[in-house]
């Protein structure tokens, strides 16, 4: 990005503003507090039909602090990092928490556990990208798909590019930080025939810029993907095999994480109260993890040959052998099984 971003710099100057809200939080008479701090810095650029649409270059930074007095909770945030407005953040949060219904359920969880090791997850790879470079590669991008045979029209193409650092600390004496990085490029194209126009995009997204897939090549497969719109029909009713798309299948785990979640667990209706003696998957269906360093990055969309395998999945149905057996590409997703099928379970993965 063209203006500089010093993400240790930032490290440690978040890390001393938490410290310091902490600090004072418990001087003004809180029994636990919890604080949130981040900042961002990113560059993001459109273009269509050849002409630049928009340029845009954010920097984002905020605090959050949550009290508790007693039994009772309160929180407030701020966008201003300034000590006065740290200061009066806490101020609130703890006059707040006076208003508050009492909670015997409210604060921290034990402090024994919190976390002890912080592992290096290798999600942080800045993208030196002047201003210059970003429009020349979003237009690279759809010029290529916009010279493939039979597309015409385009909704442009986009990239953004984008670092940051977070910092979470309380009471208990933990203080943890984490930088990272997103990258992305994306292109979407019209094409039409007799039976109307269809549109159609794709995209790359990762942490680190170099794995990114090549701007012309994100072009051609969106047109690729376009073209293969035209002519659909409409199926008959009737029972079909689950076909998970690569791109929709690889947010099947976040969709998993999110619902085993610590919040989502506590939150919990009273009718779901016995949920967790209850089997979430299709019997014989395996999720494991390989290297969990590149499990954690974002997928790369190509059609290269996988290599070293992240995830391994397996799925299996009365009746049938299993149909997916096999390792799946760094930081792929992949084998789900027909809700009501009528043939093995299906396969959808991404390769490196």
């Amino acid at each position: 990005m063209t203006q500089a971003f010093d993400a240790a710099e930032q490290q440690a100057l978040l890390e001393a503003r938490v410290a310091s809200a902490l600090d004072l939080a418990r001087r003004l008479g809180a029994n636990a507090c919890e604080v949130g701090a981040s900042v961002d810095q990113g560059i993001g650029v459109s273009v269509r039909l050849g002409e630049v649409e928009s340029v845009e270059l954010s920097r984002d930074q905020g605090i959050a602090v949550t009290v508790f007095v007693g039994s009772r909770k309160g929180s407030a945030s701020s966008s201003d990092a300034g000590e006065a407005s740290i200061r009066a953040a806490v101020e609130k949060a703890i006059g707040i928490a006076h208003y508050t219904g009492e909670d015997p359920h409210a604060g921290l969880a034990p402090a024994e556990l919190m976390a002890t090791e912080l592992p290096d997850l290798e999600v942080h790879h800045p993208w030196r990208l002047s201003t210059d470079e970003a429009i020349e590669l979003a237009l690279a991008c759809e010029s290529a798909g916009r010279g493939v045979a039979g597309i015409s029209n385009s909704d442009g193409a986009s990239l953004s590019s984008g670092e940051g650092v977070r910092v979470y600390g309380n009471s208990h004496g933990f203080l943890g930080s984490l930088c990272g990085s997103r990258h992305s490029l994306s292109c979407m194209l019209i094409a039409e025939d007799d039976s109307g126009m269809q549109r159609d995009y794709e995209y790359t997204s990762e942490r680190d810029p170099a794995r990114l897939v090549a701007a012309e090549t994100v072009g051609r497969q969106a047109a690729d993907k376009t073209l293969r719109r035209l002519g659909a029909k409409r199926p008959s009713t009737g029972r079909f095999p689950v076909l998970f798309d690569p791109q929709l299948a690889a947010g099947l785990i976040g969709h998993l994480m999110s619902a085993i979640a610590g919040g989502q667990c506590i939150a919990t209706p009273p009718s779901c109260a016995d949920a967790s003696a209850r089997r979430c998957s299709r019997a014989g269906s395996r999720l494991a993890r390989g290297r969990w360093r590149s499990a954690l990055r974002p997928v790369r969309h190509s059609t290269t040959t996988a290599s070293t395998p992240a995830i391994t999945c397996s799925s299996t149905r009365a009746g049938w052998p299993a149909t997916c057996s096999r390792p799946i590409a760094r930081g792929g997703l992949a084998c789900t099984a027909p809700v009501t099928p009528v043939a093995p379970a299906t396969c959808a993965s991404r390769r490196r």
